[in-house]
């Protein structure tokens, strides 16, 4: 699948096309057990089952990959999920903002069917790892949905609850320090405020307090029928 990000550095600014022909996603990432007991007993509520091992990295298609504002889903039991997106382009790390969007209701059958059947929307501005690794663990991840009307807060949390992509990239690569050229991986989230539940909106945002930027991206949910 070929992206196209504008990568936002300090000191210029540059579009680069990204061609993604293996998309992982990284779960159960928290970085201390409180906090992934805390996302595992929330997924349990659905009747999701416990996860084999943490962290997980689950495939799925590279044509999930999406930085369109719609994607289209079956039934009403989807939700999203704001999560950093990591990717390699000539050997240089850039870090984007992604959303794990995954059916709930499948969920309870198997976590990986779940997360192959929705789209992975994607942001289009992305910033090179390097302006950021130093103080990863200040940046911020945000989502909102669509209640009665109104823009709610969803999701929060800083990165030092999740593992860095470091980390990640070793542990799905079996130690290498490198993420291979053409592969995206999306890192992992944080607590759902109120409880999963789906929306008809849903905008993502990755802050940066210390370089004071931001990414965003949002996207609309239409839901097909299930038809029997």
């Amino acid at each position: 699948m070929k992206l196209h990000f504008k990568i936002e550095a300090e000191k210029a600014t540059s579009d680069i096309d990204v061609t993604i022909d293996n998309l992982v996603v990284a779960g159960w990432a928290g970085r201390d057990h409180a906090a992934i007991e805390h996302h595992i007993e929330e997924l349990a509520a659905l009747g999701v089952p416990r996860p084999s091992a943490v962290p997980l990295f689950y495939r799925v298609s590279e044509s999930l990959a999406l930085q369109g504002q719609r994607i289209q889903v079956v039934g009403a039991e989807t939700s999203g999920e704001v999560e950093t997106f990591v990717f390699s382009a000539g050997g240089i790390l850039y870090v984007s903002l992604a959303s794990d969007h995954t059916d709930r209701k499948l969920e309870t059958t198997g976590v990986a069917l779940s997360k192959q059947i929705c789209a992975k929307p994607i942001a289009a501005t992305a910033w090179p790892f390097a302006e950021v690794a130093d103080h990863w663990d200040s940046l911020i991840i945000r989502a909102y949905i669509v209640e009665g009307g109104s823009k709610v807060l969803y999701q929060e949390g800083p990165l030092s609850s999740l593992r860095t992509p470091q980390e990640l990239i070793s542990g799905y690569t079996d130690g290498a320090a490198k993420l291979p050229d053409g592969t995206g991986m999306i890192c992992g989230t944080v607590g759902a405020i109120g409880g999963i539940r789906p929306s008809s909106n849903f905008t993502l945002e990755l802050h940066d307090p210390i370089l004071n930027r931001s990414i965003h991206h949002s996207y609309a949910i239409e839901v097909l029928p299930e038809v029997a």
